[in-house]
């Protein structure tokens, strides 16, 4: 067997495979001997039926799939020897020519593959480039919504009889038309947009009806939501004036600062007054902002590396390869996604480079640990006193990575966070102090 390759630009080459008879009939024989073995056929005993009928019957097909198997082994081993970067896989050339071969065990094939090759570019983040790694402070303002959110979480329900701004109204809501709408739901009058609409439904009481545009009070999926249909019906619902007749009021009131209160959110005993509750909270809020400003310095490398790298790409090799292997997508569709795809993939380059020059390596306990963190995030998202044990988390961690798309997905992440912390043992942080609000807005610019 000869394989070559043949550089036609920077960013594509050919790759040429000869094959003898003597390079693939080994492979042939020992394949329809073993089908021979597992035939089931009608006149023989199983695993009796002879070679000579197998070779007969369904040679060629046997043949065609084992030099293909033999052609793609050796094409990849290849390049894996050659060390060629390529952009997703060999495509075949000119595969209509199959047909002038006769398909018995003689010929000798010639076959020829395209490939896309990963541009050459040099990786931007050296000891001179700086980044700022921000200490997000906690405002007042913050810490007062967290309060609250906390307050309320643990608070309980109440059916006050006149209705106040952030209360649940129990209601019937009645389209303005004949044999129109009709729905008895809750409506939250805090996630209401418009100011006039949301103080018409201050002071109300049951069995008080007011009449709202629907269109103007909510979102597309809030009304979807409230109305029980889907979020294109409620888009282009005809009549927008609905009738609200209140049947009960529900106000969830916020927990009192009370010992009760601190033991369901930490360990009793551990905070016993507002002072120390407050110092947990923010210790907690701050401790959230870090991930913020983590994330922030790797969005900031991420488009400095993106709009210092310039790439050229085989772009008409990528989209033939993407169609070849999703046939369900149309030339469109493949269009419209391909300047993502190009961009993902520009920096799948760079974090594999950094990878392998730095020998950086993804241990399957750091994916596991991962994989703990996130399910320990979940836990306390739900039940901030709830404390999972160690060997709690790894059973749902082995759950967790049973699923192929779930691990790889956080083998990604491992790798990802691991390219980052190399990053920033290369180039220069500076630390700046920022409150959270002022934070918020920085992308915005």
């Amino acid at each position: 067997m000869n394989i070559s390759h043949q550089k036609i630009d920077d960013i594509s080459a050919k790759i040429s495979v000869d094959l003898t008879p003597e390079d693939y009939n080994p492979a042939v024989d020992k394949a329809i001997k073993d089908q021979a073995k597992k035939a089931k056929l009608p006149g023989f005993r199983p695993g009796m039926v002879p070679v000579g009928h197998i070779r007969r019957t369904y040679g060629k097909a046997i043949l065609f799939d084992e030099i293909n198997r033999v052609v793609n082994e050796k094409i990849s081993a290849y390049i894996t020897e050659e060390k060629l970067e390529v952009l997703g896989q060999p495509l075949p050339v000119d595969a209509e020519d199959e047909n002038k071969y006769n398909w018995d065990y003689k010929d000798t094939f010639n076959f020829n593959y395209e490939i896309g090759l990963a541009p050459i570019f040099d990786i931007p983040f050296t000891a001179e480039t700086e980044f700022v790694e921000y200490d997000i402070k906690a405002d007042d303002a913050t810490l007062v919504e967290r309060t609250k959110n906390l307050r309320r979480s643990y608070g309980k329900m109440t059916n006050p009889e006149v209705s106040e701004e952030g209360d649940v109204l129990y209601a019937i809501l009645k389209q303005e038309k004949e044999d129109g709408i009709e729905k008895t739901t809750s409506v939250r009058t805090d996630v209401i947009e418009d100011a006039k609409i949301k103080k018409s439904l201050v002071g109300l009481k049951k069995d008080d009806t007011v009449k709202i545009d629907i269109k103007k009070a909510f979102k597309v999926a809030d009304i979807a939501r409230i109305l029980g249909i889907t979020e294109e019906e409620a888009e282009n619902l005809d009549v927008t004036k609905f009738e609200l007749s209140v049947q009960n009021i529900n106000r969830l009131e916020e927990a009192d600062l009370n010992q009760e209160f601190f033991d369901k959110l930490f360990p009793e005993g551990e905070v016993t007054t507002e002072e120390q509750f407050n110092e947990k909270v923010k210790e907690e809020v701050e401790n959230l902002f870090k991930q913020n400003s983590a994330q922030k310095l790797r969005n900031d490398m991420y488009t400095f590396g993106m709009e210092k790298v310039e790439a050229k790409f085989p772009e008409d090799f990528l989209k033939r390869w993407l169609q070849a292997t999703n046939p369900n997508l149309s030339a469109e569709e493949i269009e419209e996604g391909f300047a993502d795809f190009v961009s993902n993939l520009k920096w799948t380059i760079i974090e594999n480079r950094i990878v392998t020059a730095n020998n950086l390596e993804v241990k399957y306990d750091e994916v596991v640990d991962l994989a703990k963190e996130r399910i320990y995030g979940q836990i306390k998202m739900y039940n901030i006193n709830e404390e999972p044990t160690d060997e709690q988390l790894g059973q749902f961690a082995m759950q967790l990575l049973s699923d192929r798309e779930q691990a790889n997905r956080l083998f990604e992440e491992v790798k990802a966070l691991k390219v980052f912390d190399h990053l920033k043992t290369t180039v220069k942080t500076k630390s700046k102090k920022i409150d959270y609000d002022k934070f918020e807005k920085l992308d915005n610019k």
